[in-house]
């Protein structure tokens, strides 16, 4: 019997990273600016228009959260596959836009409380939402898996599809049409882009029909490692969610086209 090996690509990443001097919430207002990195590639967290404008959830909450600290907002691009980089060099305060909490980020900085609850599922052609309901099915040789580089979909299908053919396409705004077009048969996403993804293809890309998300875990806002600004950060948060504002901002987000 042939032994799998699993390997935690994230972490190996982040052990060779060597953070920078960061900057705590008394520089943050100093400064009179909230720099917050989105990758403006995962509706309805963040989305970067043809115009170049970033929209989405996670927009609406840096902005409240930057009115709340007092400071002006400065929203700082980076990638899912440079994020972890970006964050050590000190390019951005706060990582938003739908981060999964995971060890190897939280060794590098702090999270807040918990936005949502969410899980790994697959998105599919319509017609094979019946068919590809578990790992086993997935990860078969005649499996064409795509996903999208540097974040928890690349690890996860490295982890788990050994055995099916994985491919890295390198735009998460365009990745879905490679399987509307059938150049690949699935992607292992989270659960909220899964759902809006399908409503945006209709009759084209489905949900499969898994029992249950194949693992689940929390999102949360990456942070700078600051007592103050965590403390500041999970205040504001928490009255957003107390609120319904953060629910609301999701479900605004995601009944665009």
């Amino acid at each position: 019997m042939r032994r799998r090996i699993y390997v935690n690509w994230a972490l190996i990443l982040v052990l060779s990273i060597a953070p920078a001097a960061a900057r705590p919430l008394a520089a943050i207002k100093a400064s009179g600016t909230l720099r917050v990195g989105l990758t403006g590639d995962y509706a309805p967290y963040s989305l970067r228009g043809a115009d170049g404008q970033v929209t989405g959830a996670d927009v609406v909450m840096a902005q409240a959260l930057a009115s709340e600290l007092g400071v002006a907002l400065e929203i700082v691009p980076t990638t899912w596959k440079s994020m972890s980089e970006d964050f050590a060099a000190d390019r951005f305060d706060i990582a938003m836009g739908g981060v999964s909490v995971t060890p190897a980020r939280a060794a590098l900085g702090d999270f807040s409380i918990t936005v949502l609850r969410d899980g790994k599922r697959p998105i599919v052609r319509c017609a094979d939402k019946d068919r590809y309901i578990s790992i086993a099915a997935i990860d078969q040789p005649n499996v064409r898996v795509v996903f999208n580089p540097g974040g928890t979909n690349e690890a996860f299908a490295k982890d788990h599809f050994p055995d099916a053919k994985l491919a890295e396409y390198p735009d998460n705004r365009t990745i879905f049409d490679e399987i509307a077009a059938a150049h690949a048969d699935v992607m292992v996403t989270d659960g909220a882009e899964v759902d809006y993804q399908a409503r945006r293809h209709p009759g084209v890309l489905c949900a499969a029909a898994v029992p249950d998300a194949f693992d689940h875990f929390d999102k949360a806002y990456w942070m700078t490692r600051d007592d103050a600004l965590q403390a500041a950060v999970n205040a504001a948060l928490k009255k957003k969610l107390d609120a319904g504002d953060y629910q609301k901002a999701l479900a605004a987000a995601a009944s665009k086209p």
